[in-house]
């Protein structure tokens, strides 16, 4: 799936993904490819992405080429389409 994911000052990161793992304001949960439409708030906490990465995703903290995660304060996320958009704070 396509995932980009904003913030007010700029675009963070923009890319395909397997899967992402969301601190969902009611509880964490994931997003796999092909996912059915869906809108949520997020809480204080990690965005976890699982796809392929290399040292050129600054705005992630890499964890190894197929780990990537992103510490966020609030945010929202809109799943449409096999897209992920994610505003975060």
């Amino acid at each position: 799936m396509f995932v980009e994911i904003v913030s007010p000052e700029k675009t963070l990161y923009t890319g395909d993904v397997s899967s992402v793992h969301l601190p969902g304001s009611e509880g964490s949960f994931q997003i796999l490819n092909n996912h059915a439409p869906i809108v949520s708030t997020l809480k204080q906490g990690l965005i976890k992405l699982k796809g392929k990465f290399d040292n050129k995703s600054e705005n992630l903290n890499i964890i190894n080429s197929n780990e990537a995660s992103l510490e966020i304060q609030s945010g929202v996320i809109e799943m449409k389409k096999n897209k992920l958009i994610i505003l975060v704070d």
